[in-house]
């Protein structure tokens, strides 16, 4: 997108992070307008919103600007990306290897299932997918996985605002039956999608959690229902399951002890 399609105000707002992050100090209203060269009356503007919505602080000792933590929240957030495909590529390698089939590394964005990597089996049917994808949750291993171990009003905020959609005549699109399907994902640790957004297609996902005990991520082994059954498919909820748990384990994650 070029510059001609930039909305100035928030060019400047953005502009105005930029001068607070390269100072690395509080500044003075002043000093911000005469470094982006705009009246005090704008400046004020729009570090007012961005202290609204927790991008700028304003000390209330010394009335200067700095850096809010709204900033360091979302850094954290997409450094956890980073890092949850950085600690689970060698396990996603070994889940190919072991299994043969494909195995997938998925993040909830915006109430949707985002495939952050894939690494392909040599069988000679494969997944029809790719990294940067979007899915519905509701209809996929990962997905359930992911809306399973939201808080309860989250997920039904994400449900009444995507819908339910029928995608084969496998998929869940009565609420209450998804939420008893979630409630048995929590239980046992993992996911099933049982043909419910491709017909042919069989899924095993399990969650991957953050230090915080957040499920942050999901795994899935996927592969044709014809292939990914029985003793294979038993082995294949055991492998990711675990591979899930180590992944966890390298990201902080320590499960609490029973009392």
């Amino acid at each position: 997108m070029g510059r001609e399609h930039h909305i100035k105000s928030v060019a400047k707002a953005l502009k105005i992070i930029e001068l607070l992050a390269e100072n690395g100090r509080e500044m003075a209203l002043g000093e911000i307008a005469e470094r982006m060269k705009m009246p005090k009356s704008t400046t004020h503007g729009l570090i007012s919103t961005l202290c609204d919505f927790g991008y700028v602080d304003q000390s209330p000792f010394t009335g200067k600007y700095k850096l809010g933590l709204r900033l360091f929240e979302l850094g954290n957030i997409v450094a956890m990306r980073l890092e949850v495909r950085s600690v689970a590529t060698p396990y996603i390698q070994r889940l190919v290897e072991a299994l043969g089939e494909t195995v997938h590394l998925t993040i909830l964005d915006k109430g949707e299932v985002l495939y952050i990597d894939k690494q392909e089996s040599q069988q000679s049917i494969r997944i029809a997918s790719r990294v940067g994808a979007r899915l519905p949750a509701h209809c996929t291993g990962v997905g359930k996985v992911l809306l399973a171990f939201l808080p309860a009003e989250e997920r039904k905020k994400i449900i009444l605002e995507k819908g339910l959609k029928r995608f084969t005549k496998n998929t869940i699109t009565d609420p209450e039956a998804l939420e008893l399907e979630l409630a048995r994902v929590r239980e046992q640790g993992y996911a099933f999608d049982n043909e419910e957004f491709m017909e042919g297609l069989k899924c095993v996902a399990a969650p991957i959690r953050d230090y915080t005990g957040k499920v942050c991520a999901a795994m899935s082994v996927s592969g044709p229902v014809a292939r990914l059954r029985g003793e294979k498919l038993e082995r294949a909820v055991a492998l990711v399951t675990e591979a899930a748990a180590m992944i966890s384990a390298e990201l902080g994650y320590r499960p609490k002890e029973p009392i």
